[in-house]
């Protein structure tokens, strides 16, 4: 009789509790879901090399998404998820990151790096502000908090003319990363990274 009485109070307890959203409440968390293995639970990558979604406005990740998908910013790894989230959805996808928290990379960066790349940053801040969060209007995005592994690998490409090739909005900052020495796009680099710790 006692765990019957003990299990009847129990689910009276439950019943008369509110109701609150979990994850799965969450609107895109379905379809975003499977963004997690490489970019980490909401987007809060922990990878030096993956870039963060949590809190990215929603129209860079949707062109992000759509370049990829398209072939325009190659990636054998990006190009199939992002075939995929366009058919979930991107602005549903791109709008659950965006409303997840920001949680800023957590990889080391040397102190001396970021030094020297606050001052190579001068000529970035025309485009990326001088607060490194990007422009919309300039279709830039946000590089603070951001891993610097990641940011480095970035630069690079745009200094091979591998990132978004053809694509002749960029020319600029690819002319501008083919004068910078790969040392000061690692300072660069942890520069913008620290941004917001």
């Amino acid at each position: 009789m006692r765990p019957l009485v003990i299990a009847a109070a129990l689910a009276t307890a439950l019943a008369a509790a509110p109701a609150t959203a979990g994850p799965v409440d969450t609107p895109g968390f379905t379809s975003a879901f499977s963004c997690s293995a490489c970019h980490g639970r909401g987007g809060a990558s922990r990878a030096d090399a993956v870039p963060i979604l949590a809190g990215m406005p929603a129209w860079y990740l949707k062109k992000a998404i759509d370049d990829y998908a398209a072939g325009r910013r190659p990636s054998p790894e990006m190009e199939p998820f992002s075939k995929m989230v366009k058919t979930l959805g991107a602005d549903e996808v791109a709008g659950y990151f965006a409303a997840q928290p920001r949680e800023v990379s957590q990889s080391k960066v040397d102190r001396t790096a970021i030094v020297n790349g606050r001052t190579a940053s001068a000529t970035c801040a025309a485009c990326h502000g001088e607060d490194g969060r990007g422009n919309q209007a300039k279709g830039t995005p946000d590089l603070t908090g951001q891993p610097p592994g990641y940011l480095l690998n970035q630069m690079k490409l745009f200094k091979a003319e591998k990132r978004s090739p053809g694509d002749a909005t960029l020319t600029s900052i690819k002319v501008f990363m083919k004068s910078i020495d790969d040392k000061t796009l690692a300072d660069l680099a942890a520069y913008y990274s620290s941004l917001g710790r």
